[in-house]
């Protein structure tokens, strides 16, 4: 596709259409941008947050311990937030992935502020953000997961 065609394409696009989804060079930068942070946040999730929890790092450890959750609460986030890291990489679960650990931080703030007095409070405010933009720039493929999850059911 030629830039002109491209460009008329996305000036004829719906105003509701999703810039990440275009031909045009900005689009493809925009694709490019999410797809980094997609991986980028991937990476996090499986490696400095999920990981410590399923070795059972001292530091979870003793964190899911002053909660009261023990070693099953500990290994069970720490699944979650790797099962939600390989998401962020699979296309057609990526939104899902993105609101189910947004879900995850939701949790992880209101347990910050109620347990550890707001100490690392700002860290799953902070990564809500990424994951709310992903979560909204991803959106359309939550009709293609329906759709799969129909023909299997």
């Amino acid at each position: 596709m030629s830039d002109t065609t491209a460009a008329a394409t996305a000036d004829s696009a719906p105003a509701g259409a999703v810039i990440a989804e275009s031909a045009t060079p900005r689009g493809r930068r925009a694709r490019i941008a999410l797809r980094t942070l997609e991986v980028l946040l991937a990476l996090f999730y499986a490696v400095a947050s999920a990981l410590p929890k399923l070795i059972g790092h001292e530091s979870a450890a003793e964190s899911f311990e002053r909660l009261g959750w023990g070693s099953a609460g500990m290994y069970t986030i720490g699944a979650l937030e790797l099962a939600g890291a390989i998401a962020l990489l699979v296309p057609v679960l990526q939104s899902v992935a993105a609101m189910a650990l947004g879900a995850l931080m939701v949790g992880a703030f209101i347990v910050q502020i109620a347990v550890f007095d707001g100490q690392y409070a700002a860290t799953p405010l902070i990564l809500i953000v990424p994951l709310a933009l992903i979560a909204w720039a991803r959106r359309g493929r939550n009709a293609d997961l329906l759709s799969l999850l129909r023909r299997r059911g």
